[in-house]
């Protein structure tokens, strides 16, 4: 049970997530939102791995796993056959941020152009865990990764974060969220909201994760807080092309209380800290906080 929300479990236990697993948690809170009514396109990542092995399938709706770059398009299929056969459901899609942010970008723009009535959720782990801890396009500036190790003529990742729910929302779609299951009550109630919207709608969920940035399995719920806290992760909402809802900051913490308890990001000088500080505080002005 996760107190304030429905009891119903559409994403269950049985599945073989790493410990801690955020991801995990995200997916069983929006289930709760959308509902056993729903029909689940699965892109290729760590969330169809760990969740649909034979005779261990955690789902309890109808769930298709197809490639890392074709979900969204499976998703408007589906959508569009729906409607021709008279019937109503849920369409939701679940991609990680490579499938999304990169291999799958493509098929996701035409989704959204075309105003499917699917709703896209990305549980953003910022990078390819699930075949080796590599880069993708979410991954944030200086961080460890496979491919992008440090070194002496390395910081890590040299690219920056890509700011896909902005530039999801130059769609002009009805609805864009981000989230964070560090706070289920507010994801749970995106979620439900964007199902009031007709057509594509958009959650970006940060989805912090214990094998991947290097931190206890215990501690995924007070990462992600401090990824809120620090401003290097912004809880709002788009609706119609206007900014609302943004979450605020009780207390604004430096971002080194957030990296310094990261594997991925312990090789950082405190020049290259500050500049992360840089990143925050400008994302703390845009969003007023």
């Amino acid at each position: 049970m996760i107190a304030g929300l429905p009891g119903e479990e559409l994403f269950l236990q049985g599945h073989t997530a790493c410990a801690g697993c955020s991801q995990a948690l995200a997916v069983r809170i929006a289930m709760k939102a959308l509902g056993r009514n729903t029909i689940v396109c699965l892109a290729t990542g760590c969330l169809e791995i760990y969740s649909t092995q034979y005779r261990r399938c955690a789902w309890k709706v109808p769930v298709i796993h197809m490639l890392f770059e074709n979900a969204p398009a499976v998703a408007s299929g589906i959508e569009v056959a729906m409607k021709k056969l008279g019937k109503k459901a849920n369409i939701a899609v679940f991609a990680g941020d490579g499938a999304t942010a990169d291999i799958g970008f493509g098929a996701l723009s035409g989704m959204l152009e075309r105003g499917h009535n699917v709703i896209y959720i990305c549980i953003d782990n910022e990078a390819y865990m699930n075949t080796g801890i590599q880069r993708s396009g979410s991954t944030p500036y200086a961080a460890y990764t496979t491919t992008s190790p440090p070194g002496k003529v390395s910081i890590g990742n040299k690219t920056f974060k890509k700011d896909l729910p902005s530039i999801v929302a130059a769609h002009r779609i009805p609805y864009v969220a981000t989230a964070n299951p560090s706070y289920p009550k507010d994801l749970y109630k995106k979620v439900k909201k964007a199902m009031d919207f007709d057509g594509a709608k958009y959650i970006h969920i940060l989805t912090p994760c214990p094998t991947g940035w290097g931190f206890e399995s215990n501690e995924s719920i007070e990462i992600g807080r401090l990824a809120n806290e620090t401003a290097l992760w912004i809880n709002y909402e788009v609706v119609n092309g206007e900014i609302t809802d943004v979450m605020k900051i009780k207390e604004k913490k430096l971002v080194e209380e957030y990296l310094r308890r990261q594997a991925r990001f312990r090789h950082l000088s405190k020049k290259e800290i500050e500049e992360i500080q840089k990143i925050a505080d400008e994302n703390a002005r845009i969003f007023g906080l």
